[in-house]
């Protein structure tokens, strides 16, 4: 069983029984040597061979089996059934859900080694499901903007007054972490109870209309660093996949679970977003050091 499901995670399909077939990609033959190991040393007998097809009608049916449309029907359509119940849940149930969902939705995408139009149409599904969602729990999340993102020197840009709205969540705290470690060390924070709200003067941040927020598939943290000339910098780039990662739904990192229960812990035991911001910038500091140790390692 537990080679089984080492099997099926994967994205082997199966030629018949014991026999299984996986394009010779990435790390699939050194993985599938492990396995083949792992199954020998326990009294099994496994191989992993090449196979090349004979023609080009059999390369077709090779892949063929790895088509993942009907899993991505299976998905697009249980969004379409979550979607209409979304108003009706509370926050934490909510939450709960888009992870697991999430977790799917990755697990699929791993594994489809030839995408289609099928998971194409699925990643639109997944995307609008995201933003309906972050309409629940966040009804001022800012929408993406479709524009060129303006080179901006930081010269320009110190002793500021910056401004987001509070509660701070992923983005908006390594945002600020971001203004004030690289762009605006003596930066000033206010945090809004509204965006209507924002001060005459103050630089917005991560809201409809604030100078810098969403842009295309770029959340607020991405935007700050490509404005200010950030985003050759390797533990910010690093930074930005965790950032995605929770704030939108972007590709997994590996960091962002343990960040995201530091984050909502603190949320949590803390009084105010000043304090959440002292406490949480360390952490920030902490990933960002242990990013730049892999770029140099």
């Amino acid at each position: 069983m537990r080679l089984w499901r080492a099997i099926n995670a994967l994205g082997c399909m199966s030629l018949r029984d014991g026999a299984y077939l996986l394009p010779d990609i990435s790390d699939h033959a050194i993985a599938l040597t492990r396995l083949a190991d792992q199954t020998n040393l326990e009294n099994g007998q496994a191989w992993v061979v090449s196979v090349i097809p004979r023609s080009p009608e059999d390369e077709i049916a090779f892949k063929r089996l790895f088509d993942r449309s009907a899993n991505y029907a299976e998905i697009v359509a249980e969004l379409q059934e979550v979607r209409k119940r979304l108003a009706s849940k509370v926050p934490a149930e909510l939450a709960k859900l888009n992870k697991r969902l999430a977790k799917d939705v990755g697990a699929l995408q791993r594994i489809d080694f030839f995408p289609n139009e099928a998971s194409a149409m699925a990643r639109v599904a997944w995307s609008d499901f995201l933003e309906a969602v972050n309409a629940v729990l966040s009804p001022d999340e800012p929408h993406p903007a479709q524009r060129q993102i303006a080179r901006l020197n930081p010269g320009e840009y110190q002793g500021r007054i910056w401004a987001t709205r509070r509660h701070l969540w992923v983005d908006r705290v390594a945002s600020a972490w971001l203004i004030r470690r690289f762009i605006d060390p003596d930066a000033a924070f206010v945090w809004l109870d509204t965006p209507a709200h924002c001060p005459p003067g103050a630089l917005g941040f991560d809201f409809d209309g604030a100078p810098f927020s969403h842009v295309g598939d770029q959340v607020t943290f991405e935007v700050l660093m490509v404005s200010f000339g950030l985003e050759n910098d390797f533990g910010l780039t690093k930074l930005a996949l965790l950032v995605r990662c929770l704030d939108v739904g972007g590709p997994p990192s590996p960091e962002a679970a343990g960040f995201e229960a530091i984050l909502s812990g603190a949320r949590t035991r803390l009084p105010d977003d000043d304090a959440l911001l002292d406490n949480i910038g360390p952490v920030l500091d902490s990933l960002y050091s242990h990013y730049q140790t892999g770029a140099s390692a």
